[in-house]
């Protein structure tokens, strides 16, 4: 029973259980052996997790809850005891800038140390940081980008997200710098799609897919950069709490390949969708609406952009495969219409 492990069983600390990539990765974590601790920030949000995982036949004796938040201390240092790792998915996620920077900075970048130093005082020995594929890529615009590189937050018209994500990723990498603690290793995944566990679609991802299906997007950006199955996402999350090779690294979750807005509604007019447009907005357009639309203007930083992942570390780290977009995205298609049409 040293460390909080019992039954030979370990407890990881899941932040943003209720997600979409949350719900994979507790789903993942129970049936590969682990307990889960997972943050909610609503008695709401537990139920809700709960009933996802009974519709999936998973053993929730594996799996307790806490409410936190990441915008304040209480209860972080006790949410920790007898976890031996830390899984921090939670950040928030929206295209359109807020009204005011500080909503989407503070709960990533405060909430982030905020996590690394209740796992330090408790003495966790690694911590998984869900980031993304915009800390990497979003200043390069063109060409193959890797783990290795940096946005540069400095660069015009980044939304205030991939600002959030960028940010948040460094001062992480600071505090593991600065202080004995948790190893860190960070997961940053490319564009996430694929099936919901549960039937909640109000995610970023799944609202504009769905919007795409229904023919409310009639231009797309012309934008294309590398996206993943979450379910691959989540894979990669639990195989780097134990992997020895993974600790101090960053890795990218995605396929190489760029894949463009217009690339995906070809796909779904392929196999019969009747509602997605192949047309791409022009740039002065989106220029124009931005001065009036949030959302708009979160998109400008990515509109040109035609990038390539090397992720080749992450394959030979993990001995992993992504799933092809392809079957990603039209699975998540058929999950979207079959949860809407219930």
């Amino acid at each position: 029973m040293s460390n909080g492990v019992t039954n030979g069983q370990e407890k990881v600390l899941l932040t943003g259980v209720s997600g979409f990539i949350g719900l994979h990765c507790a789903k993942q974590l129970i049936e590969t052996g682990f307990k889960v601790r997972g943050t909610v920030r609503s008695l709401e949000k537990q139920t809700q997790v709960e009933d996802v995982m009974a519709t999936r036949n998973i053993d929730t004796k594996s799996l307790e809850f806490t409410l936190l938040d990441l915008t304040t201390d209480a209860g972080w240092e006790a949410a920790m005891e007898g976890c031996q790792y830390v899984m921090h998915v939670a950040s928030p996620f929206w295209i359109a800038n807020p009204k005011n920077e500080a909503e989407m900075m503070a709960p990533a970048i405060e909430g982030t140390l905020r996590v690394l130093r209740a796992a330090q005082k408790a003495k966790v020995k690694r911590v998984i940081l869900t980031s993304s594929i915009v800390s990497m890529m979003s200043s390069i615009r063109r060409g193959v980008f890797t783990a290795d590189d940096w946005t540069d937050v400095t660069y015009p018209n980044l939304s205030t997200y991939i600002k959030s994500k960028t940010l948040a990723e460094r001062a992480a990498w600071n505090f593991v710098d600065e202080n004995e603690g948790p190893e860190l290793v960070v997961i940053a995944p490319g564009g996430v799609f694929g099936p919901p566990l549960g039937t909640d679609i109000t995610g970023q991802s799944l609202t504009v897919l769905a919007k795409m299906l229904d023919g409310k997007v009639p231009m797309v950006p012309d934008a294309a950069f590398p996206m993943v199955d979450v379910r691959d996402v989540a894979k990669l999350h639990v195989d780097a709490v134990k992997n020895k090779y993974a600790a101090g690294q960053r890795f990218i979750a995605s396929g190489t390949e760029p894949i463009g807005f217009a690339d995906a509604a070809q796909i779904l007019l392929d196999e019969g969708y009747k509602g997605p447009s192949t047309k791409k907005a022009p740039s002065w357009l989106l220029k124009i609406m931005a001065i009036f639309d949030r959302e708009a203007k979160g998109m400008l930083a990515l509109v040109g952009m035609y990038l390539t992942a090397d992720n080749s570390k992450t394959r030979d780290t993990f001995n992993w495969t992504p799933t092809p977009f392809k079957q990603s995205l039209l699975d998540t298609a058929a999950a979207v219409q079959n949860i809407r049409n219930k």
